[in-house]
């Protein structure tokens, strides 16, 4: 069998993950002409086919649901490896992937510009998103966790800080329908909430357990869309208090919503509890956001 690289495998991959050599080209940042080549010429080395191809796209043969099956162990192994290798030296260098929820991202996105001015060789790569991102797959090095405290033997948790969160609508929403002054009074008003699917967030669920579904004029899966179409005044919905005091037209409904604390956690796989990048960034993040008054300190 011919010299293979590496990267072949990677391209095979992606073509498997998006079906076409287009869509594989745009993730990879290539020509599709180029992903073409590659996976010819890594079949040429296998003497075996991987794909077989059609008008809509690229159908995985039996070997390539192989290749399908076995490469995401692969990915974790090389990127634990390349973590490993990073740890020896102890330099605040290379890449930091990190994960969080997309309503932190903007709390956090001030730090990070001070810890790369900071650390000037360190480069950052934010994936925001309510999903949870497995640390053992080499996609992140470090999540930041909202809700229970996470667990899992093969991770590292620390408490970080918490957010806090309340009901806000503008002054101009106020001047024009007022506020509920009580759980009887919330079907008076216009919301701007999250989709069913986090409706089992408790400040969530308080108030569409006790409102006409038809009282919801706008909802979205992501908060930030949120926060938005309440700041726009389209109705009350929930801000986190950081954010509001950003915005001085921004008036808080009260509203018993149970617990308004979330906390935030700092999760990292256990490979890297000897890493240089982890650590600093952990007192970094610490440091930053214990001296931020719009942010409640563990």
């Amino acid at each position: 069998m011919k010299d293979i690289s590496w990267d072949d495998y990677k391209i095979a991959y992606q073509v498997a993950i998006d079906g076409s050599l287009s869509k594989a080209g745009i993730s990879l940042r290539i020509n599709h002409a180029t992903v073409l080549r590659r996976i010819n010429q890594l079949e040429q080395a296998l003497e075996v086919k991987l794909f077989i191809r059609h008008q809509r796209g690229y159908k995985l043969t039996d070997a390539g649901c192989v290749l399908m099956d076995e490469m995401p162990e692969m990915l974790a192994n090389f990127s634990r490896l390349e973590n490993k290798l990073q740890n020896v030296e102890g330099d605040i260098s290379g890449e930091l992937r990190i994960t969080t929820v997309s309503s932190f991202s903007p709390v956090i996105t001030p730090s990070l510009k001070a810890f790369r001015d900071a650390y000037p060789k360190i480069r950052l790569k934010l994936i925001s998103t309510d999903d949870i991102v497995p640390l053992d797959s080499g996609a992140a090095h470090v999540s930041l966790r909202a809700g229970p405290c996470p667990t899992g033997g093969d991770i590292i948790v620390k408490n970080l800080t918490k957010i806090r969160t309340a009901y806000y609508a503008t002054q101009g929403y106020v001047d024009e329908y007022g506020k509920p002054n009580s759980a009887n009074e919330l079907n008076q008003h216009q919301w701007v909430l999250p989709t069913p699917d986090k409706y089992r967030i408790p400040f969530v669920n308080y108030v569409v357990d006790k409102i006409d579904k038809n009282k919801i004029v706008f909802q979205s899966n992501h908060f930030p869309d949120i926060h938005e179409a309440v700041i726009a005044g389209m109705g009350i919905g929930p801000l986190g208090e950081h954010q509001a005091k950003l915005h001085p037209s921004m008036v808080k409904v009260d509203l018993d919503i149970g617990n308004k604390d979330e906390s935030i956690w700092f999760v990292y796989h256990k490979d890297l509890k000897h890493s240089a990048r982890i650590q600093c960034f952990y007192q970094f993040l610490t440091a930053a956001l214990s001296g931020n008054s719009l942010l409640y300190k563990i």
